[in-house]
């Protein structure tokens, strides 16, 4: 090794941007992209060789050798760190926190047992016969293959059981034919075990493996250097499987792509999508987003030409759309939150032996434990938010911050004995139906009651086997999965949306109530989808019940282009947060000023309470600003950060969010 190699730069997960300096003893190698265990300060960690440096700016005498390289993990490509340094640069985080994400955890180990080498790749089977493809994805495919030799992302619109997962098949099968991998994103843990089984029996021959939190470190670890290897040919995965390293990428699939779970809401605030859209652009491969309802940044990029556009218009079994109704609840008054229309449409359904799906659009079993004779209600001491009632453990929970109490005897306030709950939690309405409907056999999903591992999928194995009349859960159930026997859906609570603060609420909206709705009638049964509400005139309901995506979309974007919202401009949020009322503002405040002073293509907004002023005792705010383009926000917003990194705040714990998904 020459004397410019003797030294190292080290990327390590640490809030800082900067690179460290180790020098490299005598006996070691390392590359670029190896992981290597370092000593820092009293601890050791496992960082990542980022550059070779002839001198270092620090002393000789102070240099600290690298301890090993890790063995049992091949180097990080340069396509890899490439992406990752575009993730700090654009998301405005350091690249050693970048680079640890990407990581399973025990890879960021220092101390370890060594992993076992991933498996040679097996000969390559027979792949299996699926469905004739109907025309419409027969054309939809041909757009998908017409971008196979470039980049140029397709949007795949296509309503509920239209089959858009077929033609992600047989791109996949294009790809595999090329003797290259395959990405298939997924917003939800829940949906990979359905569709695992779906991609396994159509490649039986390949190495498919599912990336996602809730498998063990092992397994993780595991299906990451599968991909590295190219051992595995199709991964399946959630959010974070977009930074996983490949050793031939050839295609990226990115199913529900307006689904807000894409992005990530702590540390680094990436959205997969973009990120995959990213990656795609600098390996020159294709990139498929489908929804039936795409975001509206997809949906203008793909009327301005900038994407490919392919529609799924008709389901692929020829059934109809569910038929949509409102249940106007001011005149069809719920009790436990159950109108006359649905209780009478739910016995028919059991009569003839079909299945229900009620949708709420909360978990537990009610918002508030309220007193009558005070109107007290229970709320979190810690948060500005209401303590959730849990009845089957007594306990009353927080679900921002954790906090868990009893429920009372009586009402701390007046001393009142009647306390009662209110609000249709998804056990209140299991327990309200199972009142009504002694015999009927109910299940509820919701991330109570799902979350042991593998609960959900026995849940869902008992519905396909029609051992379940009675399906009560959240948005879990809105995408993805196919139930035969499933004619009826009613949606619950959906009024609030219509008049949040949040821009995107009547988005998201419009997008849940289709997705929960198509799940109805996908088979030979006729489906029917109640939307219970005290606004059954509303313009979004009426776009739900005839299916129009475009007309909501158009008149959504009219609305967004005269307020400035995305797609029509660019944000950035900067979170603030402080145990001391009033610091988080204060904060905010001086931050503004200080942007001011360079913000020539930049509006800067007023600092505002967070939608949840107070969480886990610590009181947050939030200041917008907002830019017609990215090329003016980014480079406003890395000024903008040094100046604010400079300060040195110490009181206030802040954060910018890049394209944020949630004010």
């Amino acid at each position: 090794m020459g004397n410019e190699r003797r030294i190292v730069q080290v990327c390590l997960d640490v809030p800082l941007v900067a690179t460290f300096d180790f020098r490299v003893p005598e006996g070691l190698d390392p590359e670029v992209g190896n992981l290597v265990v370092v000593p820092f300060g009293r601890t050791r960690k496992v960082g990542v060789v980022t550059g070779r440096i002839a001198r270092s700016e620090i002393a000789p005498e102070k240099l600290r050798d690298i301890e090993s390289v890790v063995a049992d993990v091949a180097p990080l490509g340069r396509d890899e760190l490439d992406l990752y340094r575009f993730c700090a640069n654009y998301y405005l985080r350091p690249l050693g926190e970048v680079i640890a994400a990407s990581l399973p955890p025990r890879l960021r180990q220092a101390r370890r047992r060594k992993l076992a080498p991933a498996a040679p790749a097996t000969a390559r089977g027979p792949i299996a016969e699926g469905p004739p493809p109907t025309a419409e994805q027969e054309a939809a495919l041909a757009t998908v293959l017409a971008s196979f030799d470039r980049f140029h992302p397709v949007l795949l619109e296509g309503i509920t059981g239209s089959g858009k997962t077929e033609v992600y098949l047989r791109a996949i099968a294009e790809a595999l034919a090329r003797g290259r991998q395959a990405l298939y994103l997924v917003p939800e843990i829940g949906l990979t075990p359905q569709l695992e089984s779906r991609v396994r029996g159509r490649f039986p021959g390949e190495a498919v493996i599912a990336a996602h939190s809730h498998r063990s470190e092992g397994e993780r670890a595991q299906a990451w250097l599968a991909a590295q290897s190219g051992t595995a040919r199709i991964v399946l995965g959630t959010r974070l499987a977009v930074l996983s390293p490949f050793a031939d990428l050839g295609l990226i699939i990115v199913d529900e792509e307006h689904d807000a779970s894409y992005k990530q809401q702590e540390g680094l605030r990436y959205s997969a999508r973009d990120v995959a859209v990213r990656r795609a652009q600098s390996l020159g491969i294709p990139v498929i987003l489908g929804s039936a309802t795409p975001s509206l940044e997809s949906y203008t990029n793909a009327r301005d030409k900038r994407y490919a556009h392919a529609k799924l218009a008709q389901r692929a079994t020829g059934a109809a759309l569910p038929v949509v109704r409102m249940i106007d609840t001011r005149v069809d008054k719920p009790v436990d939150g159950i109108s006359r229309a649905m209780r009478d449409a739910v016995a028919a359904r059991l009569e003839r032996g079909e299945q229900s799906l009620i949708f709420v659009n909360r978990r537990g079993f009610a918002p508030v434990l309220y007193c009558r004779d005070c109107a007290w209600h229970s709320t979190c001491k810690r948060c500005s938010a209401n303590l959730v009632l849990h009845l089957n453990s007594g306990e009353m929970r927080c679900h921002h911050c954790g906090f868990l109490g009893r429920v009372p005897p009586r009402c701390p306030k007046c001393g009142g004995m009647d306390l009662a709950p209110v609000g249709q939690g998804t056990q209140r309405v299991e327990e309200s139906l199972q009142a009504l409907f002694p015999k009927a056999r109910i299940a509820r999903v919701d991330r109570d009651s799902t979350a042991r591992k593998g609960a959900l999928k026995e849940v869902l194995d008992r519905v396909h086997a029609s051992e379940v009349d009675i399906l009560v859960g959240t948005q879990m159930l809105a995408k993805g999965h196919d139930y035969p026997g499933l004619t009826l859906v009613v949606a619950l609570d959906s009024d609030s949306a219509l008049f949040s603060a949040d821009f995107r609420a009547s988005e998201r909206l419009f997008a849940q109530l289709v997705q929960v709705g198509g799940r109805a009638g996908r088979a030979a049964l006729a489906g029917e989808v109640l939307i219970q509400t005290d606004f059954p005139t509303h313009p979004l309901y009426a776009a739900v019940a005839r299916n129009d995506f475009a007309a909501f979309a158009e008149e959504t974007l009219t609305e967004r282009r005269a307020a400035g919202f995305p797609p029509y401009a660019h944000l950035a949020l900067l979170r603030a947060e402080s145990k001391k009322a009033g610091e988080a503002e204060e904060f905010l405040e001086s931050a503004a000023r200080l942007a001011k002073r360079f913000a020539s293509r930049v509006e800067i907004f007023d600092p505002v309470p967070a939608r949840m002023a107070r969480k886990a005792g610590f009181e947050r705010a939030q200041l917008l600003v907002r830019a017609k383009s990215r090329a003016a926000l980014q480079p406003f917003l890395r000024e903008w950060k040094s100046a604010l990194d400079a300060k040195a705040e110490r009181r206030v714990r802040w954060t910018l969010d890049v394209d944020p998904q949630e004010l």
